[in-house]
């Protein structure tokens, strides 16, 4: 959500932007995840069940990118990014509060369902997705987003994990970093048949995100759940604000 709108500010067709921001994508899920994995804050089940219809939407966006002009590309880029920092910064507080019930539960989804429990501090916050249907039509959208602008879709998929289906932000974060990376690869598929992949520019890009989600897994261990949604509503309103001024 970063590279691609800096990339197009600064002048770079967003067919060639997008590429390298799925390669981003890709990479900083491949770092980032094992940690998150580790800690308990990653929902397989729910991730995997909601990357059925949102790499089926990455596919459709990266076929239509061609047909579109890089205005409305610009447009799309900064419209979703804007409509994701309101939908995140709007809400006050916690959601899902610890219960004394929960105390000794170990980390983590709890098998065959989608509902689990995630350490904060001493506590153990437990939760349950609900509004799956929305979500999977949210995930569409998501992956046809990260197909046609290179985004991946995480910041599409955190704030309808968090604010629709009521995942707490911190396992949505993690989890939309697990599932970002699958939907990246569907659509990187896509582009490599159209010979839109910049391999050389890749690599420099694969190697600084991976560097990137490495620090960014660490950190968000650290941080509160308020603090997490809050600036990431920030950096969002301000990417939104740019690249709309830009386009």
């Amino acid at each position: 959500m970063i590279l691609v709108p800096l990339l197009v500010v600064v002048g770079v067709d967003p067919l060639v932007a997008a590429p390298l921001g799925i390669l981003s994508v890709a990479a900083a899920s491949m770092a980032a995840a094992p940690g998150q994995v580790g800690e308990g804050l990653v929902h397989h089940r729910l991730g995997v069940t909601l990357e059925i219809t949102a790499s089926a939407g990455a596919i459709a966006g990266a076929v239509l990118a061609d047909a579109l002009p890089e205005s409305v590309l610009v447009r799309l880029l900064g419209v979703v990014a804007l409509a994701a920092a309101l939908g995140g910064g709007l809400r006050k507080g916690m959601r899902n509060r610890p219960e004394a019930g929960f105390s000794a539960d170990v980390a983590g989804e709890w098998p065959g369902t989608l509902q689990g429990a995630y350490r904060l501090g001493e506590d153990v916050i437990p939760y349950a997705a609900r509004r799956v249907p929305l979500g999977l039509a949210a995930m569409t959208v998501a992956g046809i987003v990260s197909g046609l602008a290179g985004v991946g879709g995480g910041f599409i998929k955190t704030p309808v994990l968090s604010e629709l289906m009521h995942v707490p932000v911190k396992v949505a974060a993690a989890t939309s970093t697990f599932t970002v990376g699958l939907t990246a690869s569907t659509a990187l598929i896509v582009f490599a048949g159209q010979g839109r992949v910049d391999y050389r520019a890749g690599a420099v890009v694969v190697v600084a995100a991976v560097v990137g989600g490495v620090i960014g897994a660490r950190l968000q261990g650290s941080l509160a759940p308020q603090f997490v949604r809050r600036w990431l509503a920030v950096v969002l309103l301000v990417v939104g604000v740019v690249v709309l001024v830009r386009g």
